[in-house]
């Protein structure tokens, strides 16, 4: 023991002895083990692990966010556009450590070591104290402690060489996304004080021999000042105490006038290393070495690339577009061209270009397109992960015992750290666009894939498709990200253009697709007042293969029920089935249509961007223009030579999914063209004629929060919420938290109050409202 640290620490207000470390003038409430910790974990042999000590987790988060500097270096700087100086790199370091350091301090006191000790009930060892934090929470949460005793301590911590106090500070709070805002909304507040749940005050252990270690690691590890000034608290706080410190912080945080980028750059780094630090040994042998190695040398040659080109185009030659797209780009590059032109075969040559000594993010806009760009693509091919919400992972974290009072679910959270990983060790990661564009609205999965982002190129396909908060995001992110960009979409309106290039604010590339392509004849337009059953029937004898798209499931659902009994066999598919199922009818949709005999597919607007496919007829209800443009991508994209029917008909049900506006300007597209044979080129060019002024949302909290740090939604709110069926939960009780997204299901919004909510944060539908079967998905009763 290093007993010249701690006469240091005596002067503040400690006492010496070997066995206990008491205030001078009041008791504190015991702890057995008496330690400190920081996670739950029940300890293999007589001791607990270091990592789930709170001196230990905090080494263990500072190690990491310091490696995580240190190997991104000055790449990390300039893909934030901060510059390289030799003293920002200081001050980067130096505050994120801090950050780190800070980051749990509020778990130093009595009421979280009774929630992180209470997962651990009924074990041989004695065990106290222990509560419950869903009968009785937390009064305040444990990252607004730390940042409540830090500020108390902010005398001393901010003669931390180099580091920014309040950026660290700042971060700490936000390091579980909860601070300054709720359910997606900015409440400006610090943290709720949950008074009625139990006893009315908060002991903080200052005192105690672990504290005491911290403090000491602080002046070791982050140059802290050696002499610390006394204490000028009590170690027990009130709640109307609580209060007034709150207030002095919000009051400070008010007046603060940070570098925003810089602070939002230190949020995600200590996000991400909280994740990695927490991690099991399953995840490396040796932690820092697995980082370095995941980001530094797991990134891509030109031979990988050309790997996956060459396995694509076959005995094809590359395209003059793909050529262009790598020799003609800039770093921001904007490529316009109709489906089934080439695009992503163009992107991996852009890579070519762009990408090399750097990791790539190829972000679809749902996860049936991101799925088959992964199949399609680089599965086999190159060190790659497909990530989105239903990815398969199975690894354990260590937990705190607070998930089920973060409302998260240890499950959901748990899960999320774990895909994350992947991203850092590959090459090519095929994901969908909230697992980048989330960064922007601190979504988790991208702040714990932040490291990997840190030094990628990135490919956002069909940004047309995007809606004006999703568009708002990217700006934001072209704005901010200054790595090489490739933005595909069939067509960009004008003023979408105009946004990108200010945002962009240098030199972009616009490189058109085949006009070869773009302008062959495809389409022959009808417009109908109902379904032409006859025509389906047609088609379908002369060996056609019909592909019918709806825009409601119920819909979807009566339309296959009408042509079963018409005698047709058709495939359905939609997203009202649980994943696993999904899946499976994609999957047959998908191969069906590669075979060469009739076939019927009806679906619903999945079908707009997941299906690679070519159909010989196309029956549609009405939709928003880029809607229809998207479906008609389906229909004859193997061009057969000539143009082939597509059939408009009605739907009556307006306001959902599309507006009474969004129907009439999709009948203006179609009677445009109706009784012509028409090219995608034409298409588009209707489209960025239309007088169509995007109003991109702007407010994004990990750039204009400053030290608010929550999560809230990326795209306009939709009508559907993810669940389980109360059907199931016998069948997924024993399940692995891997394995629950295949039994989940978006179900409308409507009728949902009341519902109960599973340990995993999925909401669980009544079987009195819901019922399922393979064959048709979800049905309402």
């Amino acid at each position: 023991m290093d007993w010249e640290d701690d006469n240091i620490l005596a002067a503040a207000g400690f006492t010496q002895s070997r066995r206990n470390w008491m205030p001078p003038s009041c008791s504190r409430p015991k702890l057995e083990p008496d330690i400190l910790l920081a996670k739950s974990s029940l300890p293999s042999s007589a001791n607990w692990r270091g990592t789930d000590h709170l001196v230990g987790h905090t080494a263990a988060v500072v190690q990491s966010i310091t490696t995580l500097v240190e190997t991104l270096g000055t790449t990390l700087l300039r893909q934030f556009g901060l510059g390289d100086d030799i003293q920002k790199q200081k001050t980067l370091r130096a505050t994120a450590q801090l950050a780190a350091y800070l980051h749990d301090w509020g778990k130093a006191n009595h009421q979280f070591q009774g929630v992180v000790r209470y997962p651990l009930r009924g074990s041989k060892r004695s065990v106290q104290p222990q509560r419950n934090p869903l009968q009785y929470p937390q009064l305040i949460r444990h990252e607004v402690g730390s940042v409540l005793l830090a500020w108390e301590f902010r005398d001393w911590l901010g003669q931390c060489p180099n580091a920014d106090l309040m950026t660290a500070i700042a971060a700490a709070g936000g390091h579980h996304l909860k601070l300054g805002g709720k359910q997606g909304r900015d409440t400006s507040e610090l943290g709720d004080i949950r008074e009625g749940s139990g006893d009315p005050y908060l002991y903080w252990y200052v005192h105690h021999r672990y504290f005491h270690k911290l403090i000491r690691y602080g002046v070791r590890t982050l140059g802290l000042p050696r002499t610390i000034p006394a204490f000028p608290f009590s170690p027990e706080w009130e709640i109307k105490t609580i209060k007034e410190k709150r207030e002095a912080v919000l009051n400070a945080f008010i007046e603060w006038k940070p570098d925003t980028v810089f602070v939002a750059v230190v949020k995600a780094l200590l996000v991400a290393a909280d994740a990695i630090g927490s991690a099991s040994a399953q995840v490396a042998t040796n932690l820092q070495q697995w980082i370095q190695k995941a980001l530094k040398e797991q990134t891509l040659v030109k031979a990988d690339l050309q790997k996956v080109i060459d396995a694509r185009r076959g005995q094809q030659p590359l395209h003059p577009f793909q050529i262009e797209l790598k020799d003609k780009s800039k770093r921001v590059t904007l490529a316009r061209a109709g489906c089934g032109t080439g695009k992503t075969l163009g992107a991996y040559c852009w890579a070519q270009c762009h990408g090399i000594g750097r990791k790539l993010f190829f972000c679809y806009p749902t996860t049936g397109t991101s799925t088959e760009g992964f199949l399609g693509y680089v599965h086999n091919q190159v060190e790659s992960e497909l990530l989105h919400s239903r990815s398969d992972i199975d690894l354990e974290l260590a937990c705190t015992g607070e998930e089920e009072d973060n409302g998260d679910g240890a499950v959901n959270e748990t899960a999320q750290k774990l895909e994350a990983f992947k991203a850092w060790g590959a090459k090519v990661n095929v994901c969908t666009v909230d697992t980048v564009l989330g960064l922007l609205q601190c979504h988790r999965r991208p702040l714990y894939c932040f490291p990997a982002l840190a030094n990628a190129a990135f490919v956002f396909d069909e940004v047309h498709c995007y809606d004006e908060a999703l568009f708002g995001a990217l700006l934001r992110f072209l704005k901010v990200v200054k790595a090489p960009i490739l933005l595909m979409s069939a067509s960009f309106l004008p003023a979408q253009v105009q946004a990108i290039q200010q945002a962009v604010g240098e030199e972009i590339a616009i490189i058109q697709g085949p006009q070869e392509l773009e302008t062959l004849r495809r389409y022959r337009f009808h417009e109908l007042a109902q379904p032409d059953w006859n025509r389906v029937k047609q088609e379908l004898d002369q060996g056609g293969r019909v592909l019918w798209v709806c825009n409601q499931v119920d819909t979807a659902i009566a339309t296959y029920q009408q042509a079963k009994t018409c005698g047709l066999q058709p495939l359905l598919y939609h997203s009202r089935f649980r994943y696993g199922d999904r899946v499976h009818h994609h999957r047959e949709v998908v191969e069906a249509f590669k075979q060469d005999q009739p076939l019927l597919a009806i679906t619903t607007q999945v079908a707009e961007m997941s299906l690679d496919l070519s159909a010989t007829l196309l029956v549609t209800q009405i939709a928003d223009p880029a809607g229809l443009i998207q479906r008609l991508g389906r229909l004859n994209r193997q061009y057969c030579g000539h143009a082939l029917d597509a059939l408009f008909y009605p739907d009556e049900k307006t306001g959902f999914p599309y507006s009474a506006d969004e129907l009439e300007a999709g009948w203006a597209l179609v009677r445009n063209f109706v009784g012509q044979e028409v090219t995608q080129a034409q298409l588009a060019t209707w489209l960025e004629q239309c007088n169509t002024q995007p109003t991109p949302k702007d407010h994004c909290v990990w750039l204009d929060g400053q030290w608010k740090t929550y999560s809230a939604p990326l795209r306009k709110a939709g009508y559907t919420v993810t669940a389980l069926l109360e059907q199931d939960l016998e069948k997924i009780a024993p399940l692995k938290s891997s394995e629950l997204p295949r039994y989940t299901l978006p179900l409308p919004t409507k009728n949902i109050k009341g519902w109960q909510r599973h340990k995993s944060g999925y909401l669980i539908a009544p079987s009195n409202q819901w019922g399922y079967c393979q064959e048709l998905g979800a049905y309402g009763i």
